[in-house]
């Protein structure tokens, strides 16, 4: 059973009106000014922020950074299906600590109901390169465009892969006015799979996406500042970690003890 459906996520009403003032104190970029760091090669570091502490960071963000404006909004709604073999094969790759993995996804950007269908390559070298296929909808099932697509960029055959595991979040999204890095905040993260709905309200997912020559960031300055860590998570690993429990999880404990605290209003901060 495939769940299909959505809607794009509700936040708090109070929380939403201080998120959108404080975006709409940035410089805008467009989306068309975006693809110009659209950094599909990069290297990716990622934070997880209580949702409490979000605003606080916008506020000190806004000189160094332009927030994404499209379709007169700067919260956008994600829908993404993520594909895998039946025995799970790319998360396991994923939880052995294997430096070269791969994930597969259909992605919809549902405020313009624009679709890919990508992949996410993580190399020996701790790059990440993001390969993607333009598609007419939300791809659930493998055509001939989608194995001929995944025929050169992924090493799984790709007639075995199945829908595994749908995800959703809310997406804020700054571009350095200096530097060839963005910064995405993903907000609302909810899980869903087989009838089965997870929300994480508390979770927010930062991760800086910057270029290989690139060593400074105003965002990760900023986490050193108010003792934030660096944190490894995958959306797509610590979803089946959380959904199927007969799965080895081991590597994603630490993950679910600081998903555990956020909900709880703890915080991310170094001790």
């Amino acid at each position: 059973m495939i769940w299909t459906g959505w809607q794009p996520p509700a936040m708090g009403g109070d929380r939403s009106r201080s998120l959108i003032k404080h975006l709409a104190a940035f410089d805008p970029i467009s989306l068309a000014e975006l693809n110009g760091v659209a950094l599909l090669d990069r290297i990716e570091v990622k934070y997880l922020l209580p949702v409490a502490a979000v605003s606080d960071v916008l506020l000190r963000l806004r000189s160094s950074y332009s927030a994404l404006s499209a379709a007169e909004q700067q919260l956008h709604h994600y829908r993404t299906l993520y594909f895998d073999t039946p025995d799970l094969a790319m998360y396991r790759r994923h939880h052995m600590g294997a430096r070269i993995r791969y994930k597969v996804r259909a992605r919809q950007y549902v405020d313009s109901r624009i679709t890919f269908l990508e992949v996410k390559h993580k190399t020996n070298k701790r790059h990440t390169v993001k390969s993607r296929l333009p598609t007419n909808e939300l791809v659930t099932a493998m055509n001939r465009c989608s194995l001929e697509f995944l025929r050169d960029k992924c090493p799984y055959n790709a007639i075995e892969l199945v829908p595994t595991l749908w995800n959703t979040y809310s997406r804020i999204t700054l571009a350095s006015k200096t530097r060839c890095e963005r910064v995405t905040l993903d907000l609302n993260l909810a899980f869903a799979w087989d009838g089965r709905k997870m929300d994480l309200p508390a979770v927010v997912v930062a991760e800086v996406k910057r270029d290989g020559s690139s060593h400074e960031s105003d965002f990760m300055t900023l986490m050193r500042q108010i003792g934030m860590r660096k944190t490894g998570f995958s959306k797509y690993c610590v979803g089946v970690s959380l959904f199927f429990p007969e799965v080895k999880h081991n590597r994603f404990r630490s993950a679910h003890r600081l998903i555990a605290r956020l909900n709880n209003g703890g915080s991310n901060a170094a001790d």
